[in-house]
C-alpha cells in the first residue's frame, strides 16, 4: 500500500514537470516568432540594397611611416638640427614648432636639447614662437647684392652670400656678366671671391707690395712667359709657339724683337692699370 502511494505520488510529480516544460517551450516558441514578425517588415534583402565591401586596409605603408619618424626622432641631436635648418632655408619663412614637426618629424617641443640647440643656432632666428632661417647677410635682391659687394674692395666670399636670398647665383653671374663685379678663385681655399668692379673704389696698396711689383723683371721672350705660367698652373692667353709655327709657314720672320728696357714706367702702363693708383703716383703727365 506505501509502494502505491509513492508510485501515485511519483507520476503526478512527473506530470507536474512535464506541464512546466511544455508551457516554457510554449512561451519560448511565441516569443521568437513575436520576434520574427517585428523585425520582418524591416529587414533588408541583399538583392534590394547591394553593397559592394571596400578595399581591405592595408598597415604596411603607416607602418614604414611610422618607422621613419621613430628613426628621425631617435637620431642625435647635430642630425635633428640640420634637418630643421635645411627646412627653414628651403621654406624661408616663420614657422612653429609644430609646423615643424609636421613638415620633417622632428619634435622640437618634446626634445630640450634639440630646442636649445635650435634656439641658440648662429644659423636659426627664434622670436619667441616661431623659428625662421638666418643668414650672414640680409639681403633681398641684386641691388642691395651690389651695394654689399661694393662695400668690400678687399673681397667677399661667395661662400657668406649664396644663402642669402633664392636666387643670389644668379644675380651674382649676372652681375658678372654686367661687367659690375669680378668673381675671382682663391687658389690657396679654391673657394670664390666677388670683387667689386667700381672706378669709385679705393685700394690702398702697401709699400712692400709697390716695390715687388716694381722689382719683378719678365722674361724677354714670350715663350719663357708662358712656360712660367704654366708652371703656375695658369693657362697663358696666347700661343707663342703657334703663332711663329704659322709665321714661319707665310715666311714671315719669327725672330722676337727686343725691346730696350726703359727705366720709367710707359703711359701705357699707366693708362691700363688705374685702378692701381698708388702704384703710379710719381708718374707725370
Amino acid at each position: 500500500m506505501a509502494l502505491q502511494e509513492k508510485l501515485e505520488r511519483f507520476k503526478k510529480q512527473q506530470e507536474k514537470c512535464q506541464s512546466t516544460l511544455t508551457s516554457i517551450a510554449a512561451k519560448a516558441g511565441s516569443s521568437k516568432s513575436a520576434s520574427i514578425k517585428k523585425s520582418s517588415p524591416v529587414a533588408v534583402t541583399p538583392l534590394a540594397n547591394p553593397r559592394t565591401p571596400g578595399p581591405p586596409v592595408k598597415f604596411s605603408n603607416d607602418t614604414e611611416r611610422l618607422q621613419h619618424i621613430n628613426s628621425i626622432r631617435k637620431a642625435p641631436v647635430g642630425a635633428q638640427i640640420k634637418r630643421v635648418i635645411n627646412l627653414l632655408l628651403e621654406k624661408r619663412q616663420p614657422l612653429t614648432p609644430e609646423q615643424i614637426n609636421e613638415a620633417c618629424f622632428v619634435d622640437v617641443n618634446s626634445n630640450k636639447a634639440v630646442f636649445d640647440s635650435l634656439r641658440n643656432n648662429p644659423k636659426v632666428n627664434y622670436d619667441g614662437k616661431r623659428f625662421s632661417y638666418k643668414s650672414k647677410h640680409d639681403l633681398k635682391d641684386k641691388s642691395q647684392l651690389l651695394v654689399l659687394i661694393r662695400k668690400f674692395p678687399e673681397g667677399i666670399a661667395v661662400i657668406d652670400l649664396k644663402d642669402a636670398y633664392p636666387t643670389v647665383m644668379d644675380d651674382l653671374q649676372a652681375l658678372k656678366a654686367a661687367g659690375q663685379m669680378w668673381l675671382l678663385s682663391n687658389f690657396d681655399s679654391q673657394e670664390d671671391i666677388a670683387y667689386p668692379n667700381d672706378p669709385r673704389a679705393v685700394i690702398k696698396v702697401d709699400d712692400d707690395l709697390k716695390q715687388l711689383f716694381r722689382g719683378i723683371e719678365l722674361p724677354r721672350d714670350m715663350l719663357d712667359i708662358e712656360k712660367d705660367l704654366q708652371k703656375n698652373g695658369m693657362k697663358p692667353a696666347t700661343n707663342t709657339a703657334k703663332r711663329r709655327a704659322a709665321a714661319q709657314v707665310q715666311g714671315i720672320s719669327s725672330k722676337p724683337k727686343i725691346k730696350k728696357k726703359k727705366d720709367t714706367i710707359s703711359r701705357r702702363t699707366k693708362l691700363t692699370n688705374a685702378h692701381l693708383p698708388e702704384l703710379f703716383a710719381n708718374l707725370g703727365s
